[in-house]
């Protein structure tokens, strides 16, 4: 894996992708997840507004051997890349290479020609933007991050983490995901289809956090819990509910719901032992058929394929 720095790239996302994709040995996993490459088209490359520089680094020739390519974010989207860099961008795509765009990485993709009539993430204040300048892509703008298979890209800031995990959660599973997560003191799982403009981020003080009812609801997935259970919980009607998960996650009740149900049924999956009807009624996703359906739409594989990829 290679992470492509480039004059005024965003610290915020490069510091991101080396705490999830680099480092040593994992002591909560047991070994390395990625052999992580720093790249850059010179020796010393100035960050964001010349803050500081990154030395000693290597160079841009290391993509034609990288499995996956992270490519330069930056916050002046108006200055062109490298042609060489979008050169040696499409040669990886050539020759099947992973490619991830953070932030404001999808400029660099589009480009590059390599979002042509594909999906893509990028943040919503810069939207407008990218549909101006590249009308041949597919723009999800209020969405956390796409995965379109060999390409993906997020949105803003914080959306690098959520894409970070959500790739290591498709090579090495849920569980992995969560060590990871958990040694990042995040949030172990959001869907990438969650809205990224969250109405009140922080609540006023004298209103209670939803982390009760959220708590109370993970200890029951495997009960047919309704919206209805978790307003009661929560002490306010259903649409009371409803405004609050948007206003604070971002999303619904029953889609969080859904969310934290299929990422139980990985884990439960991973960890063996369980058929997959079982597995279903556990997971509170109640029948193998309902489980397949699911697992289709938020996992991209059946859960039958999950289990030959990632059972112990």
């Amino acid at each position: 894996m290679v992470l492509v720095v480039d004059e005024q790239s965003n610290p915020f996302e490069v510091g991101c992708a080396c705490e999830i994709f680099g480092g040593p040995l994992r002591p909560e996993i047991g070994f390395s997840l990625y052999d992580l490459r720093v790249a850059a088209p010179r020796r010393s490359t100035p960050m964001r507004d010349s803050l500081f520089s990154i030395g000693a680094v290597g160079r841009l020739d290391e993509i034609d051997h990288a499995d996956t390519v992270i490519v330069p974010n930056r916050p002046y989207v108006e200055t062109p890349s490298r042609p060489a860099l979008l050169a040696a961008l499409r040669r990886a795509h050539h020759r099947g290479a992973r490619l991830v765009g953070l932030c404001t990485g999808a400029f660099t993709l589009a480009e590059a020609g390599l979002l042509d009539g594909r999906r893509a993430a990028v943040h919503w204040n810069l939207a407008d933007e990218f549909r101006l300048r590249f009308p041949a892509v597919q723009l999800e703008p209020d969405v956390l991050f796409v995965d379109d298979g060999d390409v993906l890209t997020s949105a803003g800031s914080a959306a690098a983490l959520d894409l970070g995990l959500h790739i290591v959660r498709r090579d090495y599973g849920a569980e992995i995901a969560n060590h990871v997560s958990r040694r990042l003191v995040f949030a172990a799982y959001r869907d990438g289809g969650q809205r990224q403009f969250v109405e009140r981020p922080v609540p006023p003080a004298v209103d209670e956090s939803l982390t009760p009812v959220l708590a109370w609801a993970q200890h029951r997935l495997d009960e047919p819990i309704t919206v209805a259970d978790l307003a009661r919980r929560a002490g306010m009607s259903t649409g009371s509910l409803h405004r609050r998960f948007r206003a604070e996650l971002g999303t619904t009740p029953l889609a969080w719901l859904t969310v934290e149900r299929v990422t139980l049924a990985c884990r439960l999956i991973e960890q063996g032992g369980h058929g997959l009807e079982s597995v279903a009624h556990r997971a509170g996703l109640g029948t193998g058929a309902n489980m397949r359906a699911l697992f289709k739409r938020h996992i991209g594989v059946s859960p039958a394929e999950y289990r030959r990829r990632f059972t112990a």
